[in-house]
């Protein structure tokens, strides 16, 4: 992989990073601020539902960008784009793929 093609993945990892990081920080204004108690039972249920389901989402984006730290990293150290078993180079349309299936 050259240097344009790294820099193409650094910037694409780093910008959705940043997005992650962005909406995060909006889901968590938006909870402190939503502390409503509903005093019908049925609104507080889904009012719940609604939080944890949030909660679950941003945990897993959570986890997502240690993996994107792991592939800055891998791009730091020039073994991105190589396969960790074999050793082989992973193609770049396959890269690409990846990088915009998991958006």
């Amino acid at each position: 992989m050259n240097e344009r093609q790294r820099d193409y993945f650094r910037a694409k990892l780093q910008a959705w990073k940043e997005e992650i990081l962005r909406e995060s920080k909006l889901t968590l204004q938006a909870l402190q601020e939503e502390n409503v108690n509903h005093p019908d039972l049925a609104d507080r249920a889904s009012s719940e539902t609604d939080r944890a389901i949030e909660l679950r989402a941003r945990d897993r984006q959570r986890k997502l960008i240690s993996k994107i730290d792991a592939a800055l990293m891998r791009i730091e150290d020039n073994s991105y784009g190589y396969c960790e078993e074999t050793g082989e180079p992973i193609s770049l349309k396959r890269q690409r793929e990846k990088v915009y299936r998991d958006e």
